[in-house]
């Protein structure tokens, strides 16, 4: 029997945040419906916990087990939230699963579009489209449970009959010979999203001690650099006082220039072509900012309030702030010199709403032009600039994201996984998400992850070089297939490179360069020695690099890419330009790699590695990128490290048996552990 199945469940909020799971104290499961595919007619809602109705004969549960029991295929539309559900509050259920959300997301092959059931239904046309009982409701505050019960069950009924239509459109879409080769990739896709059910329900340890010591160093680091920049600024603005949070004001300093028109200033570049017409739009637009100089205001004498006089000579009691000065207690002069550092936004990609970015990305521009200019200054400000920028996104995401989200009465994080959010159909994070850790292993927050047993460690099995290998394989290149087995240390090579074309380099840092081309990235923005690697790598890959070309050919005349796991990625407005390059070319030389690497083979050996962890203690609790994390129990330390041993046997195997591919590239796993995810050593 092939039903659809939905849960309505109360929610909690906490610290403006909407809290879903069963694992917040408070939240319940209310209702359960099921409708059958096939007789759509023959349908069940079960209400278990309703301010109108109580389950509490238990007659509800056994007539739901009892569906369970018979389901041979299990529909619903995003699984892994229905499943947790079902899972915590005690139901069984281990057959197939059919999620329309991830079947929806696979046939959008890497366009971005939305993939919530109203947005599925809309964009199909469907008979049932969804109703927004509940939208209404919870404005007005009511939680699910209290919504009216006749109600509530109409918004689940629709659900299931829209879930149900969206099925059948899909079955329909995945019979077309177009779409067959994704049928392998939605089999692991599946599989995977049971897996990510089994790691949120685990959760991994927090240690509360250890998270408030990192919130207290990343703020003392970050009081440092606000130090060091504000007397920088000083020296680049004057006096003039600058806000480091102001992306506004920061673009003045980086870019010496103020706009004249704010609300125009961004619409003025929509129709600018050349490099040309951009200066001439900049010029025209923007005003040089001169360095100033404070002095006292005379008005108010530097108090930065004024008072009235009355009739009689006498003061007003209540003093009115300086407009001279803006009660600021002093005015501003402007000196003859430029302020700022002077820099020339290279294009009108940089063009914002303020001025022009510092995003990350342009601020490694910016820095590897500095440094090709020889102006250490400017390097090191704009370093701190980023770095700043950094800490405060690691306190509000990950250290404040943490404390938010984990459960008071546990000290357990539920690590969520998405897999619909990417292009390339690699994870995403959420509550907070993890993925945007930067890579490596010194990033302290790791550290306040710990095993959740007394005498337990945490154990990371990460793959060795996935997104070489992967291009390896994909590109069959020669000189990459002779590395991987010769083991030649290809991050001491970059290193070599970058540093005999000037700019001394070591292996860590010459890291996030090595594979970077792969992904479409370039030499521009970078620095001269930098940028000679990046032209290096396409010589010394050639198979690297014409395979790309044929991507971008089998791109142009198919307006898709076919990777060979069989999931695909369209480029319906892919062309090729009149000097013969094509549009797009990035994304596709990057998704192919990174989707193969971390979209297919990864869910695969951690779909594996989970179903090797069955019958043990041990759990997984987290994946990011291209590792897998393991809460380890004290008594079966060996039995996992060997666990991850014999996998290593078997990945190749593995991912031939899911998509039907033979790969002459080997895989490899490497295991660290630790008492916590950050201190660890090799095994």
């Amino acid at each position: 029997m092939r039903n659809i199945l939905d849960v309505e469940n109360t929610t909690t909020k906490r610290d403006g945040k909407t809290i879903m799971d069963p694992f917040e104290l408070g939240n319940s499961l209310t209702q359960v419906g099921v409708l059958d595919v096939d007789n759509w007619k023959n349908e069940n809602i079960i209400t278990l916990d309703h301010v109108e109705h109580k389950d509490t004969s238990g007659n509800g549960r056994a007539v739901l087990q009892s569906i369970l029991d018979m389901t041979t295929l299990l529909i619903m539309h995003n699984a892994q939230h229905d499943l947790m559900w079902l899972w915590e509050c005690g139901y069984k259920y281990d057959g197939p699963i059919y999620d329309t959300m991830l079947a929806e997301y696979l046939l959008a092959r890497g366009q971005k579009i939305p993939v919530g059931l109203e947005a599925c239904a809309e964009r199909r046309e469907l008979d049932f489209q969804k109703d927004d009982t509940l939208k209404r409701y919870f404005k007005e505050g009511y939680n699910t449970n209290e919504i009216p019960l006749n109600e509530l069950s109409f918004y689940l009924r629709h659900d299931l009959l829209t879930t149900r239509e969206l099925f059948l459109s899909q079955e329909h879409d995945y019979a077309q010979p177009e779409s067959t080769s994704l049928l392998p990739v939605r089999e692991v896709t599946f599989a995977t999203c049971k897996a990510l059910t089994i790691m949120y329900m685990s959760g991994f340890s927090v240690d509360n001690n250890a998270l408030e010591v990192v919130r207290k160093e990343f703020q003392t680091e970050k009081a440092q650099i606000e130090e060091r920049l504000q007397r920088k600024v000083r020296e680049l603005m004057g006096d003039t006082p600058i806000n480091l949070n102001s992306p506004e004001q920061m673009s003045q300093v980086v870019f010496s220039v103020a706009i004249n028109n704010k609300k125009e200033w961004a619409a003025l570049f929509d129709y600018v072509e050349t490099q040309e017409e951009f200066k001439a739009a900049v010029a025209a637009n923007s005003t040089t900012i001169l360095r100033t100089k404070a002095f006292t205001c005379p008005t108010c004498k530097g108090k930065g309030k004024t008072y009235k006089v009355k009739k009689d000579g006498s003061l007003f009691k209540k003093p009115n702030n300086c407009k001279d000065c803006d009660a600021r207690g002093y005015q501003l002069k402007k000196i003859n010199k430029v302020a700022g550092l002077c820099f020339a936004a290279p294009s009108k990609k940089w063009v914002s709403a303020n001025g022009f970015s510092t995003s990350k990305d342009n601020l490694d521009t910016l820095i590897a032009t500095a440094k090709n200019n020889g102006m250490d200054s400017a390097v090191d400000f704009l370093t701190d600039v980023k770095r700043l920028s950094a800490i405060s996104s690691y306190l509000s995401s990950f250290v404040d994201g943490i404390n938010v989200y984990r459960k008071s009465t546990t000290g357990m994080l539920h690590v969520g996984l998405t897999q619909h959010i990417t292009s390339t159909g690699r994870f995403s994070g959420r509550n907070p998400n993890m993925q945007n850790m930067p890579r490596g292993g010194t990033f302290p927050v790791k550290r306040v992850f710990i095993s959740r047993w007394a005498g337990g460690k945490i154990c990371e099995a990460d793959f060795a070089q996935l997104e070489f290998r992967a291009a390896a394989f994909l590109s069959q290149d020669q000189t990459a297939m002779e590395e991987i087995d010769t083991g030649f240390d290809v991050h001491s090579y970059t290193a070599k490179v970058i540093t005999d074309a000037g700019e001394p380099t070591s292996r860590q840092e010459a890291k996030p360069h090595t594979f970077a081309p792969l992904f479409g990235a370039t030499g521009y923005g970078r620095s001269k020695a930098v940028a000679a690697y990046y032209e290096h790598f396409t010589q010394k890959y050639k198979g690297v690099a014409e395979w790309h070309k044929k991507l971008a050919s089998e791109a142009i005349r198919l307006n898709k890419i076919t990777n060979v796991s069989g999931r695909q990625y369209a480029f319906p407005d892919v062309t090729r330009r009149s000097n013969g390059s094509v549009t797009h070319f990035t994304m596709i030389k990057n998704y192919p790699v990174q989707g193969f690497a971390t979209g297919d083979v990864v869910p695969v050996v951690l779909c594996e590695i989970e179903r090797r962890l069955m019958d043990m203690q041990s759990c997984l609790v987290n994946s990011v990128h291209d590792s897998v994390v393991i809460d380890v129990h004290p008594d079966e330390i060996e039995a996992v490290i060997q666990t991850i041993t014999d996998m290593n046997e078997d990945l190749n195997s593995l991912v031939e048996k899911a998509y039907g591919v033979t790969m002459n590239v080997p895989l490899l796993l490497e295991a660290k552990l630790g008492d916590n995810w950050l201190d660890m050593t090799d095994v």
